[in-house]
């Protein structure tokens, strides 16, 4: 009796074993016809012999469901997420053949990732790259894109995510990048080293050379921080910066960064100290005096915002904002004399005073119209410092310039 039971578990085996391996080869023989639907539904049949099956047959398994799952390109992001899985637990057996496709994943992941970036769909394009990068680990720029896209479209807790990922892994973004001159068109061209080289060795381009991509780590670190302001937790924000500071003392993007972290948390003074830390590594940078000539007029400290101005202006003689601002400080000065001018009896001393103060604000409208009137010389189409200096104009009595100025004005406001 035990010898037929024997013999019968050992013939019913047999029959399974041999179902296993005619449903997977149906999934194979569909895959190999694009039919995936129709090897998806002959792996749901070897799905329910899972457990009787051997590690070949097993790896065999998910090696096929991974590329059913794919479909050839068409399978969705959820469907791509299935097939990394399965992909993952084939083993090695397959492992060439899944390189291969993982490679042609990554590039049609990045096709779509490309459209929906150009079509301003940040949310898809975020989502494409970054399984662009789960298909292509290696590729830790596909991730970078991926937090970078997030951040477009204001998904901090997933950019927060990603960014944190990078960091975990070291990620700089720092590349080699090769270069050579197109002979013909004269202009430099970024290419592969390969393709450089066989150019080069072709004679079409010529000036081969190689050269380190800027860190991305400033930027990165930037963003956690801001993500962090943006959340309400300053203090993880400042931490960020700190810790990148550490590693990197003399990065002034970093101090800028640090600074504008502590601006947006309403810490003026500690702006302003990195602000002038960051003159001082990179004292022929404009903006830099720009921001301290801001600070300082916010913190009525005229006199500084003046000089640091007038700074921004001799290192960049086109800074328009600066001529701009120059002139907003000499026409701040006029509101008390306006006050004390209303405050004034009708006393021959008032009426002397009066006159002193009304030559005091013609001379300001005088001082303030150079600044205003080298803004619109650069930028002819600043409307706020056309229509400033149009009243001013108008104030001062000088008809000429005001019917100039009104026309232009007019003009501006009709475009």
């Amino acid at each position: 009796m035990r010898k037929q039971i024997i013999i019968a578990l050992a013939f019913s085996m047999s029959v399974f074993t041999f179902a296993q391996k005619k449903e997977l080869r149906n999934a194979e023989k569909a895959i190999k016809s694009n039919n995936y639907a129709e090897a998806k539904a002959a792996l749901n049949e070897a799905k329910t012999m899972m457990s009787d099956m051997d590690e070949d047959n097993k790896a065999k398994y998910h090696f096929l469901l991974g590329q059913a799952l794919y479909a050839g390109g068409a399978g969705s992001i959820q469907d791509i997420d299935q097939a990394i899985e399965n992909f993952n637990m084939a083993g090695d057996e397959y492992g060439s053949e899944i390189a291969e496709i993982k490679q042609k994943m990554t590039n049609d992941i990045l096709t779509k990732g490309n459209k929906a970036y150009e079509a301003n769909d940040f949310k898809g394009a975020s989502n494409y790259f970054e399984h662009a990068y789960r298909t292509s680990p290696k590729d830790t720029l596909f991730l970078y894109y991926a937090a970078a896209t997030s951040v477009n479209v204001q998904d901090f807790d997933r950019a927060l995510k990603l960014y944190e990922e990078l960091k975990d892994l070291g990620y700089t973004g720092v590349s080699t990048e090769y270069f050579a001159t197109n002979k013909e068109t004269g202009e430099e061209e970024i290419l592969d080293k390969n393709t450089r080289d066989l150019y080069v060795k072709a004679g079409s381009h010529e000036n081969p050379g190689e050269r380190k991509t800027e860190s991305k780590k400033a930027e990165i670190v930037k963003n956690v921080a801001l993500i962090y302001v943006n959340q309400g937790s300053d203090e993880k924000a400042l931490a960020a910066m700190q810790d990148a500071r550490a590693e990197s003392p003399d990065d002034i993007n970093l101090i800028l960064s640090e600074a504008n972290v502590h601006y947006k948390m309403g810490n003026v003074e500690k702006f302003k100290s990195l602000l002038e830390k960051a003159t001082v590594m990179d004292p022929k940078n404009p903006e830099l005096q720009y921001n301290l000539g801001v600070i300082s007029s916010e913190s009525d400290d005229i006199a500084s915002a003046q000089k640091y101005y007038k700074k921004a202006i001799e290192l960049d003689p086109n800074y328009v904002n600066a001529y701009i601002n120059l002139a907003a400080l000499v026409l701040s000065r006029e509101e008390p004399l306006i006050e004390e001018m209303n405050g004034l009896g009708t006393s021959k001393a008032d009426d002397k005073r009066y006159e002193e103060l009304k030559e005091e604000r013609q001379q300001l409208y005088r001082d303030a119209i150079p600044y205003l009137s080298k803004a619109l010389e650069i930028d002819g189409k600043n409307i706020n410092a056309a229509k400033t200096l149009m009243n001013i104009y108008s104030v001062t009595g000088d008809t000429e310039n005001y019917k100039i100025l009104k026309t232009k004005v007019e003009s501006l406001e009709a475009e």
